[in-house]
């Protein structure tokens, strides 16, 4: 592991109509690493990962990115620093087929400047061979994919335009057993990879499973960040409910 950060939030804070949503905040990431955000609804994990993401402009802090200190003010900053989202709610083309979905809106042309469906498709089947050789149904539209294969996708698409950040929000919430597992094994292909990942969730077995590290958020406020193998599930519980970090007072 880098001893830079790809990723440092510091003393990051937004207010919603006077209301602290996020207080003064930091965190970091490294590369190759899985760090899991959890906490109560409203505890401010969302908003500041959003921060990062370019959905929403902080109000004072700083964000820094391999060791630089960069301004991230739209989702288009984000990708610029090679940050990328994936929501709950996947941004994806029902009717589309895996390949115009993975290069929607960046379409890769012949010589001619035609589109060159051949090529893209070409190019998502050698992503998806890295990512989920599982994954066969490249050319049924997402529509009639599983949960778990239409991950599968917007992660293809994040990868394959050269995301080093990954913010995954919630990405097992709707899926059953076997679409969970798919997608537990696409994050740690992700991790080998080199990639940072921030994962949001309510899960903590799933937490302590996937993540290096976990962080706790109550009422906007930073519990503590401890490594799994230093905390167990009932004491992840009692940061999250308590607001309080047992480890810090041991």
């Amino acid at each position: 592991m880098s001893d830079t950060p790809l990723v440092q939030l510091k003393d990051i804070s937004i207010s919603f109509g006077g209301i602290k949503a996020v207080d003064h905040v930091s965190l970091d990431l490294h590369a190759g690493e899985v760090v899991g955000l959890l906490g109560h609804n409203g505890a401010g994990k969302s908003t500041l990962i959003k921060i990062l993401a370019g959905a929403y402009k902080k109000d004072s802090g700083e964000i820094w990115i391999n060791g630089k200190q960069a301004e991230i003010n739209s989702p288009r900053d984000a990708r610029d620093h090679n940050i990328e989202t994936i929501y709950q709610t996947l941004a994806l083309a029902d009717n589309l087929d895996a390949a115009s979905n993975l290069f929607l809106g960046r379409e890769l042309t012949s010589p001619m400047g035609f589109v060159d469906d051949a090529k893209m498709a070409a190019e998502t089947a050698k992503i998806m061979a890295r990512l989920n050789p599982n994954f066969k149904k490249l050319k049924e539209p997402v529509s009639a994919l599983s949960g778990g294969q239409r991950q599968s996708v917007a992660i293809a698409r994040a990868v394959y335009f050269n995301a080093k950040i990954l913010i995954m929000d919630e990405p097992t919430a709707a899926l059953g057993v076997h679409e969970t597992e798919m997608v537990a094994d696409l994050i740690k292909e992700l991790k080998d990879q080199g990639l940072g990942i921030f994962l949001i969730s309510h899960d903590t077995r799933e937490m302590m499973d996937l993540c290096d590290r976990v962080s706790v958020m109550k009422n906007g406020q930073m519990v503590g960040t401890e490594r799994v193998e230093d905390v167990t599930e009932d004491d992840i519980l009692s940061m999250i409910i308590m607001g309080k970090n047992p480890k810090a007072a041991a």
